[in-house]
């Protein structure tokens, strides 16, 4: 974890700050190459490439997978009909704690296929 990141998550004082949080250490314990920084004035997580985004609403915790059409596996959370972009929403830290195994399989894979 990093300092530009917690510094992010400080500033904001998200009102679904504990699910976010509960996401990015997911993210990052899921493989060890996965880095995160802020691009696009989010948290993001990369490894040979941007994996995903936190895409910032007040109202629920959505996570864009910038080639998350790559993917390869069957992710049922995984949504979206787009060439590239997939999205993962959370509506709290229960929904997040009920999907941590689906997200760090689609971490796992993109970090395996790269």
């Amino acid at each position: 974890m990093t300092n530009e990141v917690d510094d992010w998550f400080a500033e904001r004082q998200h009102p679904l700050t504990d699910a976010m949080q509960l996401a990015r250490q997911l993210i990052l314990q899921a493989d060890p190459r996965v880095t995160e920084s802020i691009k696009w004035k989010t948290p993001t997580f990369a490894y040979k490439g941007n994996i995903v985004s936190f895409n910032p609403s007040k109202k629920i915790v959505s996570l864009m997978f910038h080639r998350g059409a790559e993917i390869q596996g069957d992710f049922p959370r995984l949504e979206g009909d787009g060439r590239l972009v997939r999205v993962m929403r959370f509506a709290d830290v229960n929904e997040v704690e009920a999907a941590r195994d689906e997200l760090q399989a689609v971490i796992r894979a993109w970090c395996n296929a790269h």
